[in-house]
């Protein structure tokens, strides 16, 4: 089964290389940059690696669904830039999407930093990934392309757009779990302050869950900033 490696961006130019670098001796793969309007040196960065950015209008979920009408592969894997995969996950990709029953995976979450803050962030995360069967988009969600579209996609809406796509793919199977971990960048975590960043993360969980709508919960989330 086939791999698409898709790679939102925006004003990653910190972050694109490491990453494609990361994945430059995965030769079966197909990786695919999706820029959205990028103002820095992103494009850059991915082209001078033998990338060409698909460009698509900003806002992770369009992206991501720019990316999956481009890709090709039998799986589509989502990965953030700021996110390092496992070296064997196109193994356990593979495998688990070859078992009867599961309409979609991701990996356990680890955190770039030092700090028993993150330990904590890292067994919630993963607590929540196997119990409720909701990983977030940066432990690398993957389905296979059929699964992908017939759950319509991610929605193009500013927030949460992970969590609407999940609750559709759980509707043609299990959401499972890899015995592997991807390793994500502290850095909003450092930005914001690991207490505030949580607090909020959970409010916008409780509040899609209350049906406030995603524009009103990206306003507060952002504090007005364009998404």
């Amino acid at each position: 089964m086939s791999i698409s490696i898709i790679i939102p961006v925006r004003n990653e130019e910190d972050a694109i290389g490491p990453c494609l670098d990361g994945l430059s001796g995965c030769t079966d793969l197909e990786i695919l940059v999706v820029d959205g309007d990028s103002t820095d040196q992103t494009v850059r960065e991915a082209t001078q690696r033998g990338h060409k950015p698909i460009l698509s209008p900003p806002g992770r979920g369009s992206q991501q669904n720019t990316g999956a009408k481009a890709a090709s592969g039998d799986i589509l894997l989502f990965l953030h830039s700021d996110t390092r995969l496992p070296h064997n996950f196109a193994t356990h990709v593979r495998d688990i999407m070859q078992q009867e029953g599961i309409a979609a995976g991701a990996f356990q979450l680890a955190i770039n930093a030092k700090g028993w803050g993150y330990r904590i962030i890292e067994c919630g995360a993963n607590l929540r990934s196997r119990m409720f069967s909701l990983p977030y988009g940066d432990q690398a969600l993957f389905m296979k392309r059929d699964t992908y579209f017939a759950a319509s996609g991610f929605p193009d809406q500013p927030i949460m757009e992970e969590v609407v796509l999940l609750s559709r793919v759980k509707k043609h199977g299990r959401i499972v779990t890899a015995p592997a971990s991807v390793t994500t960048s502290a850095r909003r975590w450092q930005q914001h302050g690991i207490v505030k960043t949580t607090i909020v993360n959970q409010l916008m969980l409780v509040g899609w869950a209350l049906g406030i709508p995603p524009n009103r919960l990206a306003r507060w989330y952002y504090k007005n900033k364009p998404w």
